[in-house]
């Protein structure tokens, strides 16, 4: 087993760590019920959640879609290698957990760049004895460096599933996210698999709450328009029911809400 980067001291990174300002996965780990946030991420939380209450559910639905899409990437694709970028902060299912439980020779690699995330990953995604958990310190507009890192764990001669999860929302032009998931979609084999899924501007109250959440300092989370979404996916077979709203990809049973963000799984030729 092997994880993330050793020569970093815990000490070092938490003295970069700020915690004045709101962070996207504190508040996301607030939203589903974690307690590795600070006040000013349930701040803007609350009043995130005001405007939009369907937030709460909609991490809900990232985190079972999540869940569903491992599931399947491993027991009925046969993939035993996953490149998560953005992986935020441990919770319950993470890709390893999910993954290993099916095929413990399973190779995850987790991706973020943010310090209190790497700290949580480091004493946290630990892997099965059989398989292999990296973490790599990297931002997701670095497609190089992020395969680099990860190449030292995965085989990018054999399939891998890209999860790239409520993250390319920190990339405003759809273009630029375009060309990122391009460079590292380019990168994997012929039976690999991308897993996407990111908010969506959809209705006017989810529209508002992420102004207001732009607002509050925290680095900046910009909603897609459906289209601009669902072409991440162009030039790869989607695997079905497609490109749907969160909840609605092969859910366990009727979701209770529909919220404003869509998701995807589809094979690259």
């Amino acid at each position: 087993m092997s994880q993330g980067r050793g020569d970093q001291p815990v000490e070092e990174l938490a003295s970069k760590l700020d915690t004045t300002v709101p962070h996207s996965a504190r508040v996301w780990n607030y939203w589903l019920g974690g307690k590795d946030n600070f006040a000013p991420d349930r701040a803007v939380g609350d009043q995130v959640r005001a405007v939009f209450p369907e937030i709460v559910e909609a991490a809900q639905y990232s985190r079972a879609f999540l869940r569903r899409a491992v599931t399947y990437l491993a027991a009925e694709a046969g993939v035993r290698q996953f490149l998560d970028v953005g992986t935020g902060l441990p919770t319950a299912d993470n890709t390893h957990q999910v993954a290993q439980g099916i095929t413990p020779r399973a190779r995850i690699v987790y991706v973020d760049n943010d310090p209190m995330v790497l700290t949580h990953a480091r004493v946290l995604l630990t892997s099965s004895q059989q398989g292999a958990t990296r973490y790599v310190d990297a931002d997701l507009r670095d497609p190089e460096k992020i395969v680099q890192g990860a190449s030292e764990t995965l085989d990018f001669s054999e399939p891998i599933a890209l999860m790239m999860l409520g993250v390319m929302g920190h990339v405003r032009e759809p273009a630029e996210a375009r060309a990122i998931v391009d460079a590292l979609v380019s990168t994997l084999p012929s039976g690999s698999f991308l897993t996407m899924s990111d908010g969506t501007a959809t209705s006017e109250r989810v529209i508002e709450s992420h102004r207001q959440y732009n607002e509050s300092g925290a680095v900046p989370y910009h909603l897609r328009e459906v289209a601009d979404f669902a072409a991440f996916f162009d030039g790869l077979d989607l695997v079905e029911p497609g490109v749907v709203p969160l909840g609605r990809w092969r859910p366990e049973s009727e979701p209770t809400a529909v919220v404003d963000g869509y998701c995807g799984v589809a094979r690259k030729p």
